[in-house]
Parts: C-alpha cells; sequence; structure tokens
C-alpha cells in the first residue's frame, strides 16, 4: 500500500521541518518495504483562496482507491498502536495506497472532511502545518517499526 502525504503550504527546503521529516520518510521506506508499504511520498499545494479551494485541490491530487485519512483538531485521537493497526488493516484489505491530507490556516474544507476513511487528530491543540507533518512523518515510521516488531516503539 502506498503512503502519500498531501499537504497545504510548503516547507523551506533546507530548514529544520523539511530534515526532520525527510529523516523519518526515509526511514519509514526503508523498513516499509518489507511489510507491504511504500511510497511516503509528498505532495505540496500552495496555499489557495479558501479552504474549499484547498479541499478540491488536495482530492483531485488523491490516486483513485486511496483511503483518506485527514488531519483535524475535531477529528479522533488514537494511540500508535491503534494507528499502526489501522493502516495494516487497509493494506491487507488490499487498499492500493492511504492519502494523509493535511489543510492551510484555515483548515479543511467539507468536501476533505466529509466521506474521510478517518479525521485524525494530534491532540485538541492546534499545530502549525509545518509541525503536522514533522509528527505525521513521526508517526508512520512509529508505525513500519511497530509492524516490523523493530525496538523503536517502546510502550
Amino acid at each position: 500500500m502506498r503512503i502519500d502525504i498531501l499537504a497545504v503550504g510548503r516547507l523551506k527546503a533546507g530548514g529544520g521541518e523539511h530534515i526532520l521529516v525527510e529523516r523519518y520518510l526515509e526511514r519509514a521506506r526503508g523498513g516499509g518495504r518489507a511489510i507491504g508499504l511504500s511510497g511516503f511520498a509528498v505532495g505540496e499545494l500552495p496555499d489557495g483562496k479558501s479552504a474549499d479551494w484547498e479541499a478540491d485541490a488536495l482530492l483531485a491530487r488523491m490516486k483513485r482507491g486511496s483511503r483518506r485519512i485527514v488531519l483535524d483538531e475535531r477529528g479522533k485521537t488514537v494511540s500508535s498502536e491503534t494507528f499502526a493497526g489501522t493502516l495494516a488493516d487497509w493494506r491487507d484489505q488490499g487498499a492500493p495506497a492511504a492519502a494523509f491530507l493535511i489543510g492551510g490556516p484555515d483548515g479543511h474544507g467539507r468536501a476533505a472532511r466529509d466521506g474521510a476513511d478517518l479525521m485524525l487528530s494530534f491532540g485538541a491543540m492546534t499545530w502549525p502545518h509545518q509541525l503536522v507533518r514533522a509528527m505525521l512523518a513521526e508517526q508512520l515510521y512509529r508505525a513500519v517499526t511497530i509492524l516490523s516488531g523493530h525496538p523503536y516503539h517502546r510502550a
């Protein structure tokens, strides 16, 4: 199953967040192949005119058949183990891809939220999109380590 991160906004090349995201995604790519997870790619979109415009643009970039995970403060908080298990379930069900959508400063438009397979929150606080991307990259790597039995995740 391919993992895609689709985000509104751009990280500065060489900036701290960009380096952190790439470090975790490279680790996830390395371990993910053995357990049927691939890609771990980031697609960036420019800030749009509105949250609705951004939602339409994000949805247009999703690969056909992707599970849609919307990162939103109104979403569900889950443990790392549950997150990893959800990815494994989708993989085992034959989902071709999982697309993680990160909205812009005004959040997600209704089209992105409606019909999402999972609305996911990293807590009740509002986080800048740069940090959300880094936290998501780390959780994807953590999911790979949980599913592969690597000792990185210690509960």
